[in-house]
């Protein structure tokens, strides 16, 4: 049979993308190269789906990814469809933490949106399965399946199982909050190496509800992933069942033209806000839903987080308020139990669809259905808590503002949700000197620590401080010492940590002004962060500041410091997506 008359006899769609490098005699050598890697005449007859695959050996949350490729990749061939795996980039921003690397981190998620959607422009892609492990993997692939608005899938490579030190579970933040200990002396360097050496004890991205397992749960709240795919830990037989249904429900979306514009809404997003205070989710997500949402052209701003939350109770104690991790929700049902609760509380939308094509509430109802979640009644779990007896009254994440952040600031509450500080400003120009003045021993109760100038554009790429902010709590002052910056923190790190500022210093924000002594006042029943200095007294300030210099002069890290955005904004970096 020759190739037209398998084409036809087939019935490939003819509006498919791919029939631009598949169809006509005029394509004979773009099918000879298809053909050296192994493709046949059903293949070029069949939808060409697009695996987006970020494995590296540069750290466990994607070390296996390869074999998460492959389940997805076989259930899209299962599925009629034509598979084509291709490679990005990852950063491991654990790894990198703490380290001039980590200015890296979020030009990592800009470079994996735009590296996906090249791919699948240029090879005439009908669709895709994008796969994320690492935290910047997430939005950046998710970010390129909205853009280019292929049917697709997100797909999670799953967390990591938790360590055991000393009889108890442990995840890399105990590690980090161990390196303050042994500064304090409240732990010796032989206890914390045994510590090192337990702490992750195999693939996955970190365990508790950090941000690779925040935006794996947005993923489902969003619509862009399958309800109960984001729990299942990276190792289990169930990551794999899951990866080969993503494979097979691209098709399905390509079959019925289902993308994700048709998907997303304002109320996708409201829902996926909500999961994200509900569950005491990242503060990177606040961040990483702005991008989505600019890229999506669904107008949200960083307020709107604040009214969500103040309306939204936490029902969910996980890392790294808690003590439990993403496999504890797992055994119980996953982020459906979650949505379940919120749904019966009327705090997201049913009506919002999902990629399968069913709404978020039908889902939920066939998923109870064929018994993939168990009934309310029948589970036990401490950390879960009914929607009208919370662990906590409002949401986790809180949007303050004043002189110090006129345009905002993030703050995600692991504590007393009615935190009030008063303390003189301990101002540092980059996160190397604040984790000097933290390990030196001078840290003193009342301290708000100031990190300026890692914003998007004065780092370049916010870099995040989990090393800074684990050593304040690891040296006994989780409740005692604020810390605030214009850069951002891992969703590993607790205590009163404020980030985001906006506008950033680089910018002449009002943070920039900052001196020694001054007294900063954190309010979370208030929303405010601010100085005690008069509006003349700042202005006059910052006029007398020199313009700093750029960072970087050349190489990516200057090409992403002209181009970022505001954080208040989601700090983007594609044209169409910046706002004022």
């Amino acid at each position: 049979m020759s190739q037209q008359e398998h084409r036809e006899e087939s019935g490939k769609d003819p509006s498919l993308r791919s029939n631009e490098v598949t169809e006509g005699t005029e394509r004979a050598p773009h099918r000879a190269m298809f053909r050296a890697m192994g493709y046949d005449d059903e293949d070029l007859t069949s939808p060409m789906v697009g695996v987006a695959n970020p494995a590296a050996d540069i750290t466990p949350c994607n070390v296996h990814l390869d074999d998460v490729a492959d389940a997805a990749y076989d259930g899209i061939d299962d599925a009629d469809g034509m598979p084509i795996e291709f490679g990005t980039i990852t950063i491991s921003d654990a790894i990198s933490m703490g380290t001039e690397g980590m200015k890296a981190s979020l030009i990592s998620r800009e470079m994996i949106a735009d590296s996906v959607e090249l791919v699948s422009f240029g090879e005439r892609m009908d669709g895709l399965v994008t796969i994320g492990g690492c935290d910047k993997n997430m939005p950046g692939m998710m970010m390129a399946a909205i853009r280019t608005d292929l049917p697709s899938v997100f797909l999670y490579g799953g967390s990591i199982m938790p360590g055991e030190h000393d009889g108890r579970e442990i995840t890399v933040q105990n590690v980090f909050e161990g390196v303050g200990a042994v500064a304090q002396g409240d732990m010796t360097e032989d206890e914390l190496d045994e510590m090192e050496r337990h702490a992750c004890p195999g693939a996955g991205s970190c365990g508790g509800m950090f941000t690779a397992n925040t935006m794996a749960s947005m993923s489902e709240a969003l619509g862009l992933a399958p309800l109960g795919s984001a729990a299942a830990p990276a190792e289990h037989e169930d990551r794999y069942d899951i990866a080969e249904e993503a494979g097979e429900i691209v098709l399905d979306a390509i079959e019925n033209d289902r993308r994700p514009s048709d998907i997303l809404s304002k109320e996708s997003f409201e829902n996926a806000i909500a999961l994200q205070v509900a569950i005491g989710g990242s503060t990177n997500a606040v961040l990483h839903l702005l991008a989505l949402a600019a890229e999506a052209d669904v107008d949200l701003t960083i307020d709107e987080f604040d009214e969500i939350s103040r309306r939204t109770p936490k029902i969910a104690n996980l890392q790294p308020g808690g003590t439990r991790v993403m496999n504890d929700l797992f055994e119980v049902g996953g982020i459906p139990v979650v949505l379940r609760r919120m749904l019966e509380a009327d705090l997201i939308h049913g009506d919002a669809p999902t990629v399968t094509g069913r709404t978020i509430a039908e889902e939920l109802a066939h998923l109870e259905e064929t018994g993939a979640i168990p009934d309310d009644e029948d589970i036990d779990a401490d950390y879960l808590y009914p929607v009208d007896d919370p662990y906590q009254d409002e949401g986790a994440i809180k949007i303050l503002s004043g002189n110090l952040a006129p345009d905002g600031s993030v703050l995600k509450v692991t504590g007393d949700d009615k935190f009030h500080h008063e303390g003189p400003a301990r101002v540092f120009e980059n996160e190397e000197d604040a984790m000097a003045y933290v390990q030196s021993g001078d840290i003193e109760s009342g301290d708000t620590i100031v990190i300026r100038n890692e914003g998007p554009r004065g780092g370049p790429g916010m870099r995040e401080m989990l090393g800074v902010t684990a050593a304040v709590v690891g040296a006994g002052h989780e409740d005692d010492v604020a810390l605030l910056t214009d850069g951002r923190f891992s969703g590993a790190t607790r205590g009163p940590m404020i980030g985001h500022v906006a506008p950033e210093a680089f910018v002449g924000g009002p943070i920039a002004a900052l001196e020694d002594g001054d007294t900063v006042t954190i309010d979370i029943p208030d929303r405010t962060l601010a100085v005690d200095l008069s509006e003349d007294e700042l202005e006059h300030r910052l006029a007398d500041r020199d313009d700093p210099e750029p960072p970087y002069t050349d190489g990516v890290l200057a090409k992403y410091h002209r181009d970022f955005g505001s954080a208040a904004n989601g700090a983007v970096t594609n044209p169409s997506a910046k706002w004022e």
